[in-house]
């Protein structure tokens, strides 16, 4: 086994020398988004300072029809929270959003800029590396392919790290961070130790993210699940510039009855249809947004107010479920905030893990440079 280690080590390293700068702002950003939807919430709940009516929340169409005769508006959709302290938000063309006081249907205005623009940041660097226009897809390509190396890394690591000998002395020495240590048996501990820990959760983060990437892997995890993979999306084509009137009736009543079919939902959303015979489509969501087992969409009949459809993750095929699962396990959310921290500690490890790994591959060109100089030094007396 000794020649198979050899070679795995000296390939884990040369991975981790070429692709570390790459994960390194990967598992940085990763960090920073770690509760991006609890923080962008947290901001758009401080934008609404006036406390609450006493009187009830006025109901969808009220609130879309006095916010459009407040301004001209192309309302899109509109996204209502349980919580009696939260806006409302609307969606209009232009994927732009709007806060609204959902007592008085007041528009408070576009949601806070500050740290959307923090988190909008924080993305381009994890999924494009910054690059921006054309160049975007190079980026794109670039973090896919060192995410797949980033996967090679850790489970080869996984095997590099564990010890040869199952002793329990072995084992400690990588199971707890020890202190008091030279800059290199320190980095080599922290190494070990933080590898070990963080492998596992590490492992799913970065498997979640390949089917993102590419689309053989997407295939892959519908195989996996025994599903057919479903076709390739069509481009969309760029909309005609012409106006579009939605239609907001029959949301008030579909929307009645969404809330009776999940009391303990936190958010819901409707995208209003350009069609008077389109059905109400409601998403009722009871996490925080990245938790499709806790998410349900009803197709309710506008005329009668009957749901036609509810469909929840139970309900979706096996490939369906499993690739989002994975999808939703590369940023923790489907386990919840819990799911989310270990997420972000993952990613945190990820970042000591290459910048101790590249410290130590430093570390041994320099020993080897200056082997080579000794062995030259001694050499050359010997030559004359």
């Amino acid at each position: 086994m000794k020649p198979f280690r050899t070679v795995l080590f000296w390939a884990h390293l040369a991975a981790g020398t070429v692709a570390g700068v790459v994960i390194l702002i990967m598992c940085v950003t990763g960090v920073a988004l770690t509760y991006e939807k609890q923080m962008l919430e947290w901001a758009d709940r401080r934008a609404w300072t006036s406390p609450p009516s006493p009187g009830p929340r006025l109901t969808p169409e009220t609130i879309v029809a006095k916010a459009a005769a407040a301004q001209p508006l192309e309302i899109v959709a509109l996204t209502m929270r349980a919580d009696q302290t939260a806006p409302a938000t609307l969606t209009v063309e232009g994927s732009k959003a709007l806060l609204i006081d959902p007592y008085s249907g007041r528009v408070i205005g576009e949601p806070p800029a500050a740290m959307r623009s923090f988190f909008r940041t924080m993305t381009a660097w994890h999924r494009y590396l910054a690059m921006t226009g054309d160049n975007r897809a190079a980026g794109r390509r670039l973090t896919g392919a060192s995410n797949l190396i980033f996967l090679f890394i850790v489970l080869s690591g996984l095997y590099l790290w564990v010890p040869r000998l199952w002793t329990w002395i072995q084992f400690k020495n990588v199971l707890r961070l020890r202190s008091g240590l030279a800059p290199k048996a320190r980095d080599f501990n922290w190494h070990n130790v933080i590898g070990v820990w963080s492998a596992v959760p590490l492992a799913i983060v970065i498997a979640g993210a390949l089917p993102i990437s590419y689309p053989w892997a997407s295939n892959l995890v519908y195989r996996i699940a025994g599903d057919t993979p479903p076709p390739p999306r069509q481009s969309a084509r760029p909309n005609e510039a012409k106006p579009v009137i939605y239609v907001t009736d029959g949301v008030d009543a579909a929307w009645a009855g969404a809330e009776l079919q999940i009391p303990s939902w936190r958010t819901m959303t409707t995208r209003f249809a350009a069609s008077a015979s389109a059905p109400v489509v409601i998403s009722v969501d009871e996490g925080y947004g990245g938790q499709p087992q806790k998410r349900t969409t009803f197709t309710i009949d506008r005329a009668s107010g009957r749901v036609v459809k509810a469909e929840d993750f139970q309900s979706l095929s096996a490939g369906r479920r499993l690739r989002s699962w994975l999808r939703f396990a590369h940023t923790g959310e489907i386990y919840g905030l819990g799911g989310q921290t270990i997420a972000g500690l993952a990613s945190l490890g990820g970042a000591v893990l290459v910048y101790t790994g590249l410290s130590l591959a430093l570390r041994r060109l320099i020993a080897w440079i200056n082997r080579r100089r000794v062995d030259a030094e001694f050499e050359r007396p010997r030559a004359a």
